[in-house]
């Protein structure tokens, strides 16, 4: 095969690399997706989607589709869990959206998902090969060769490196060390005839209390309920998912109010998360490879941007390769340059996020008293950084 005729390679079949895949195809290459996993798919639970993620699926061709499977809120809102007073509500309605062009949703992760899977497939130029863990990379001026478990060389014109927190080709490149937070996310999906009717707001909810805070908003129309619950562990943590014990969950919220207490009540089972990020780093290109989703800037969630933050890299990474005539690593380097900065930003802002949840105390009196009587004009003044995102200013300027 000579150069032109190569795929380029996209390590991992999540959100950030089927994101990916659907952009380098608008830009004319066919895709070779290695999975790691038996099939192609999604764990976890819901997700928050942003304005700025719907100008990235509306520019992957997706936007229909994202739409039909999500559920579009009313409004944010934030109670403390210690007394049950309201904190701060943020409008999700018709002069939000005017404000920044796109809704405000909540989705099921698979659901995201299963949009980027049909997306791809419907082009004939994404191949999926499941089972193929990257072992390591080489690559030379022309080309890079990416080797399986099995010793399989599979041949590029380039490679994206999307394949998750736990990154091999992150690894290769950066070599840095994960850092563990000692905070732990149990995830639970509860239909709505298990779930509180006193709880069956349409609204991205928050209940923030000391150490700990809890999640809840609808999902597939209503007919189900996401629920999360974040706490500080009391013991060593290492990064990494198992099935959680009911019984942890209640001993880490017993000064809660009833009316958030129902939330740890509801699940029959949970997903336990012990969550990590990595500290930003200033590059994540080398030659043909880069790196994409959270392979490039894991995260901790408070942000409610990682899914977000992969599917924009997609589209900055496919108007780069746009304008440097498919020139990949001038695209790259360009790529890079359009994005590190602000997922960085991500990054920092959800650990100061997170403290801000968990306040205690005094500072929990200054949290309360942060966001009170501030008008929803305000509240979209501080997000225009986030949500302002879009595909016609998404790039650096070069």
């Amino acid at each position: 095969m000579t150069n032109q005729q190569l795929p380029v390679i996209v390590a991992g079949g999540g959100i950030g690399g089927l994101a990916a895949a659907l952009a380098l195809v608008r830009q004319g290459f066919s895709v070779k997706v290695l999975e790691q996993a038996p099939e192609i798919g999604e764990i976890g639970a819901g997700i928050q989607l942003g304005p700025n993620a719907f100008h990235a699926f509306d520019a992957l061709g997706i936007g229909d589709k994202a739409r039909s499977r999500a559920v579009f809120t009313d409004e944010m809102v934030m109670h403390d869990a210690v007394d049950g007073a309201l904190v701060g509500r943020i409008p999700t309605d018709e002069t939000f959206r005017k404000r920044f062009g796109n809704p405000y949703a909540v989705i099921h992760r698979v659901d995201v998902h299963l949009s980027l899977l049909e997306g791809a497939q419907e082009t004939g130029q994404v191949e999926f090969l499941t089972s193929t863990r990257v072992d390591r990379v080489e690559q030379d001026e022309d080309c890079v060769t990416v080797f399986d478990q099995n010793g399989v060389a599979h041949r590029g014109i380039a490679l994206i490196g999307a394949d998750g927190v736990k990154s091999v080709i992150r690894a290769q490149y950066v070599s840095d060390p994960a850092r563990v937070t000692g905070h732990v996310v149990y995830r639970a999906v509860v239909d709505r005839k298990d779930f509180p009717e006193d709880l069956q707001w349409n609204a991205a909810s928050i209940w923030v209390g000391p150490n700990c805070h809890l999640v809840h908003y609808p999902l597939r129309g209503g007919e189900q309920y996401n629920v999360v619950v974040t706490f500080h562990s009391r013991n060593k943590e290492e990064w990494g998912v198992t099935e959680g014990s009911p019984e942890e969950v209640q001993s880490y919220f017993q000064d809660i109010c009833p009316k958030a207490r129902q939330l740890i009540d509801l699940p029959k089972s949970w997903k336990r998360w012990a969550t990590a990020d990595r500290e930003p780093i200033g590059q994540w290109t080398y030659g043909r490879v880069t790196l994409l989703g959270d392979a490039a800037h894991p995260t901790t969630q408070y942000m409610a941007q990682g899914a977000c933050m992969a599917v924009e890299d997609a589209v900055t990474l496919g108007e780069a390769l746009r304008v440097k005539d498919n020139d990949f690593p001038k695209a790259f380097d360009l790529y890079q340059r359009s994005r590190i900065a602000r997922t960085a930003r991500i990054v920092l802002s959800s650990r100061e996020m997170g403290r801000i949840y968990h306040a205690k105390d005094v500072e929990r009196l200054v949290r309360n008293d942060l966001w009170k009587g501030r008008s929803p004009e305000r509240f979209y003044d501080a997000m225009e950084w986030l949500y302002g995102w879009n595909v016609d200013n998404c790039l650096a300027k070069s």
